[in-house]
């Protein structure tokens, strides 16, 4: 339990998290943490990973003081994660990133099982993912192969573009909120003030452990794993088109998937039968696994970036937030890693968030508005962990663990939520925004921004002023069917209707009431 300490009639929770040895202060931290020992900021970020990098992204570009804040001294150089779902692919087309994140990945390999005595007969290829078309609703159809790492270095690179950056070695040891703000303390003696904090800081978060909020969980595998990132010589038996499988060890079976952007990269991933096992995840220690396990040598392995070891859970924590504090991302559930959900999920955290913060720190929105966080994103968390479980466990014995549509994320949605009011045409409130061709563009190209968007589907739409409501009489399109469709800046339909009788309450209720 937390102490509680009244000061001056005002209860205060004090919490501090376990420290780890003192960071140092590195020249990437100066930039936007100033000299002085106290520094404050609208919004703290504490985590510099995809969770923290896209809240600050879409702070940024609302014009919302943010600081990001990251313990260690550079971003973390791994590929925990590797896939970008549809769903995600429609948050980076709003924040002007999709292009560039298609680019930089590609589409999944088919997978190639090696068997044989020495595992170096070619078997049989098959697609782990179920593949699907582009359609004038969805665009992106299917999951993007890109490693954590560079994906990171994308999202870094974008926040620096909006005038944003990370402060590096900072690692934050206790916090205390009060009725108006966060107060964090940095291992190396600086103070940080906020108005909220949002910990982004992992499956073990230290916040989410001081504030003593409960993680419930299970084991989804008691056989341990490991991952790393390894580069390897071009005369390796491997290549980059295919996801390679060994199956034939009897101490466990071992994949390696190339991960585009770095000639001879891939991601190793092995699983052990023992459960006593100990994966030896040093250098030496994932060079002998490779080897012992597939048809690729120790020297034909130049280079091993990271490894990590863990046993497969499911948890989720009790709350998401806890007065002026959130946890995001890894911080507030884990996944399997089946299915690749972990990745996409937190940043739709960070996505649901980031507009919610806005609108009470700038426009004047009710502060029960960021109850509303939980209140949505928790039962998708939910059901994304069932959902990944099962995947897991299916893998693991033997059944048809193809992934299939509900992966993409694309069906997810906030209906009969507390934002979700009404329906017309085809859709209802918490509904995603499907895309579509316009005369002259795409659906998405009127969505993506920070603003709020009116579509008014063959129905005249009443007159709105300022610039956070942007509206569109558009002709008759099949999708949405007729009526007025007010979709959310994160692209779901807050409300609906089939002319504009309370939408003026809807508005004021979020803090864009814009009627002249």
């Amino acid at each position: 339990m937390l102490p509680n300490m009244e000061l001056n009639g005002v209860k205060e929770t004090v919490a501090t998290t376990a420290p780890e040895a003192p960071a140092t202060t590195s020249e990437t931290s100066a930039a936007p943490l100033a000299a002085a020992r106290t520094a404050t900021t609208d919004v703290l970020i504490v985590g510099a990973g995809p969770t923290g990098l896209t809240l600050a992204i879409d702070l940024a570009r609302r014009g919302v003081p943010a600081l990001l804040v990251e313990k260690a001294d550079r971003l973390f150089p791994g590929s925990r994660g590797k896939g970008i779902q549809p769903r995600t692919l429609e948050l980076l087309d709003d924040l002007g990133l999709a292009e560039t994140a298609l680019r930089a990945g590609r589409d999944y390999p088919r997978m190639r099982d090696w068997v044989g005595p020495d595992g170096t007969e070619r078997g049989r290829e098959w697609d782990m993912i179920e593949r699907a078309e582009p359609t004038e609703r969805e665009p992106y159809a299917n999951a993007l192969l890109l490693g954590q790492a560079r994906f990171q270095e994308l999202l870094y690179a974008h926040l620096k573009s909006l005038g944003g950056d990370v402060a590096f070695s900072a690692e934050v040891t206790a916090v205390h909120q009060d009725a108006d703000g966060v107060t964090a303390s940095l291992a190396d003696g600086r103070t940080l003030r906020a108005r909220y904090l949002v910990a982004g800081d992992g499956g073990r978060s230290g916040i989410r452990r001081a504030l003593g909020i409960p993680m419930e969980g299970e084991s989804v595998d008691p056989k341990p794993m490991l991952v790393a990132d390894l580069t390897v010589t071009e005369d390796a038996i491997i290549d980059d088109l295919n996801w390679h499988v060994w199956n034939g060890s009897s101490d466990g079976g071992a994949v390696l998937c190339p991960l585009p952007g770095t000639p001879g990269l891939f991601q190793l991933i092995a699983q052990y039968s023992d459960e006593n096992a100990v994966p030896d995840t040093s250098d030496a220690g994932v060079r002998r696994l490779v080897a012992a396990r597939t048809a690729v040598t120790e020297d034909q392995i130049t280079e091993v970036h990271w490894a990590s070891d863990f046993r497969p859970r499911a948890a989720l924590a009790d709350r998401f937030r806890e007065g002026r504090i959130f946890l995001a991302g890894d911080a507030a559930h884990i996944h399997s890693p089946a299915g690749g959900q972990g990745l996409n999920t937190s940043v739709q955290d960070a996505y649901n968030l980031g507009w919610k913060l806005a609108q009470v720190l700038h426009r004047g929105a009710p502060d029960a508005l960021l109850d509303t966080y939980e209140e949505e994103r928790r039962p998708i968390a939910a059901g994304v962990l069932g959902m990944s479980t099962r995947l897991h466990r299916a893998a693991i014995g033997g059944e048809n663990s193809q992934r299939r549509a509900e992966v993409r994320q694309l069906g997810l949605g906030y209906r009969g939520g507390p934002l979700s009011t009404g329906r017309a045409g085809a859709l209802e409130a918490g509904d995603r925004a499907p895309d579509g061709r316009l005369p002259d563009g795409r659906v998405f190209d009127l969505l993506r921004g920070p603003h709020f968007t009116l579509l008014a589907f063959d129905t005249p739409a009443p007159a709105l002023t300022g610039d956070l409501v942007r509206v569109h009489e558009l002709g008759a399109y099949e999708a949405y069917g007729r009526g007025l469709f007010l979709v959310r800046p994160d692209g779901y339909v807050g409300w609906a209707g089939e002319d504009a009788t309370g939408l003026d309450d809807y508005l004021a209720s979020i803090g864009a009431a814009e009627r002249p």
